[in-house]
């Protein structure tokens, strides 16, 4: 671990960056795959618009899974920085049970509530049937897809890069196979897309929890560490509430949308909101990929007090998120048909993706920035902040927006809450990280011989 103290920032970045956007982008292509396998293999419209209204359920288990995966990934690098393994290990122990024990209240409070929930974020009397089978096959797989994805943070936060990049690979990859067999070759409708899943997050469950069971490897699972200690919990809760609050805040924010857009376009203008999310999804997965990059550096440097390496790592990442960002904005609004028409067959709903890509995307350019800013306050170890940022643009922007510009502009009005909530988070982003960068500037100069942890703390 010594190498994220010394080694050069930008050779750092790309060693744990690289791994994590392969496997963060591989990801989202299995779930562009799998859209555009669904969309193609089923003839039927409302399929597309079955599958949007599970998008927010599904962030739901993503959200579970970041609570505890971010939060442990977090205090593990800050504390392997302070050289302290025991609390390391005692955090590993810890969230094995967490995690099983939220995964599966989760799955059955959702199996109890199921269409009810489903109307909620927007099904209508067409897309139900489907979104309720795909659930109903899903929700075995949930708990699994926790598991994975709690650990897999972990393994990258503890210095295996290339192995975490892995996981998603193995998943991807099972996935991408199994689902068009299924779909196409076996003809088991939206079942067969669901078991593809389970097994994907089976095989990957088991391959995460084999790195930490292994002695040999730098962190691993030792015995006495597994009982559950509130303050353990409440450290990595505490961290990891931000991007739980941003997964949660986006599933209530796609019952809003789903809900508008069942309005003001029906099942046609939700369809048209699976091909944006989709899309827009490889860009900010890459992003979230060059984050996870950043977050082992950032907590280690900032665990030594070595702020100057941290400015330097949060800059470089800060720039290649926006550059991929924009790549992201000019894409969809220059090849928005062609997009549009990979994922479905029906030219009204192509019309009606094309116009909805080509109005959230104008500003996207800047999602890459608001997203590094707010994930450094997360490896500092700064959940209110970076919960305050993650809700900036879900709460106090977007849905405030999302109530007030379609009474208006109609239709053109929901996709138009997707750039204007985007402009002003970033504002936002930009204010809090200026006067962050001022103190520790100020601090480090101030106070040269006062202890590291003082000055973190001060921070």
């Amino acid at each position: 671990m010594h190498e994220l103290g010394n080694a050069p920032i930008g050779r750092l970045l790309l060693k744990y960056s690289l791994p994590a956007v392969v496997g963060t982008v591989i990801s989202s292509v299995y779930n562009i795959i799998d859209s555009i396998v669904i969309g193609h293999a089923i003839d039927d419209p409302n399929v597309v618009s079955g599958i949007a209204v599970t998008f927010p359920v599904m962030n739901i288990v993503t959200a579970l899974g970041m609570l505890i995966g971010a939060g442990a990934a977090t205090r593990v690098s800050i504390v392997l920085g302070q050289k302290d393994m025991k609390v390391a290990e005692t955090i590993l122990g810890n969230c094995v049970q967490l995690t099983l024990i939220i995964g599966l209240l989760y799955a059955m409070t959702f199996a109890i509530f199921m269409d009810p929930v489903l109307r909620m974020f927007g099904a209508s009397d067409n897309s139900l049937p489907y979104a309720r089978e795909f659930m109903l096959w899903v929700l075995p797989g949930c708990v699994l897809m926790n598991l994975t994805f709690s650990y897999n943070n972990v393994m990258r936060a503890s210095g295996y890069p290339a192995k975490a990049m892995y996981t998603n690979i193995i998943g991807a990859l099972i996935n991408i196979c199994l689902a068009p067999l299924f779909l196409f070759g076996f003809k088991w409708g939206i079942r067969g897309a669901a078991w593809a899943t389970d097994i994907s997050m089976l095989i990957t469950a088991v391959w995460v929890m084999s790195h930490f069971f292994n002695k040999n490897n730098t962190l691993h699972f030792v015995r006495g560490t597994f009982r559950l200690k509130w303050p353990i919990i409440r450290g990595v809760l505490y961290i990891g509430m931000a991007p739980f609050l941003i997964n949660i805040c986006g599933s209530a924010i796609n019952a809003i949308v789903n809900n508008s857009l069942l309005h003001y376009g029906g099942d046609n203008a939700i369809a048209a909101v699976v091909v944006f999310n989709r899309f827009v999804t490889i860009f900010i997965f890459v992003i979230i990929g060059i984050c996870q990059g950043m977050q082992p550096i950032v907590g280690y440097n900032y665990g030594t007090g070595h702020f100057n390496r941290l400015i330097k790592t949060f800059t470089l990442a800060a720039i290649c998120g926006v550059i991929v960002s924009t790549c992201g904005s000019l894409t969809g609004s220059l090849n928005s048909e062609t997009i549009a028409s990979m994922f479905m067959q029906d030219e009204t709903q192509i019309q009606c993706a094309v116009r909805c890509l080509k109005i959230t995307t104008i500003s996207f350019w800047m999602v890459g920035f608001q997203i590094v800013t707010t994930n450094l306050f997360q490896a500092l170890g700064m959940a209110a902040k970076s919960i305050f940022l993650s809700l900036t643009r879900q709460i106090i922007f977007m849905i405030p927006l999302l109530f007030f510009l379609p009474g208006i502009w109609g239709l053109d009005g929901v996709w138009a809450a997707y750039p204007i909530a985007d402009f002003l988070s970033t504002m936002v982003a930009i204010g809090m990280l200026t006067v962050l960068i001022r103190k520790i500037k100020s601090k480090t100069k101030a106070m040269p011989a006062e202890s590291d942890y003082q000055i973190r703390h001060d921070i």
